[in-house]
C-alpha cells in the first residue's frame, strides 16, 4: 500500500516546547474526528529548536482535504500557535515495496 506523507519542518521557540507535546495530543485527536485518511504522525525533535511533523495520509486528495481544512479545531489551532516559524513543507509517497511486511 502507498501512503502519502506531509513533512513539515517547523520552529518552536524555546519557551514554547514544554508545551508542544500537550497541544500535539490535542492536534492528534482532533485529526482522527475530523480528517479522513488520516493514518498517524510522528513528531522529531531537531537541533537548534526545529521539529519535523511527519504524517502519512491514504491519499493525495485527503492530504489535500486536510490542508484546505486548516486550524479548523481547538486542538489543531492549539498546535499550530505554537510554531515560530515554518522552514519547509514537502509532500511525498513511500515505497512499500522496499519494506514488505
Amino acid at each position: 500500500m502507498t501512503t502519502t506523507v506531509e513533512l513539515t519542518r517547523f520552529r518552536v521557540r524555546p519557551e514554547h516546547a514544554d508545551r508542544l507535546p500537550a497541544a500535539r495530543s490535542g492536534m492528534l485527536a482532533d485529526f482522527r474526528a475530523d480528517r479522513s485518511g488520516f493514518l498517524g504522525a510522528r513528531l522529531v525533535r531537531l537541533p537548534g529548536d526545529e521539529w519535523l511533523d511527519i504524517v502519512e495520509w491514504r491519499s493525495p486528495g485527503d492530504f489535500a482535504a486536510s490542508r484546505a481544512k486548516g486550524a479548523n479545531l481547538p486542538g489543531i489551532r492549539a498546535f499550530f500557535d505554537l510554531i515560530d516559524e515554518l522552514v519547509s513543507a514537502e509532500e511525498g509517497t513511500t515505497d512499500e515495496s522496499e519494506n514488505p511486511a
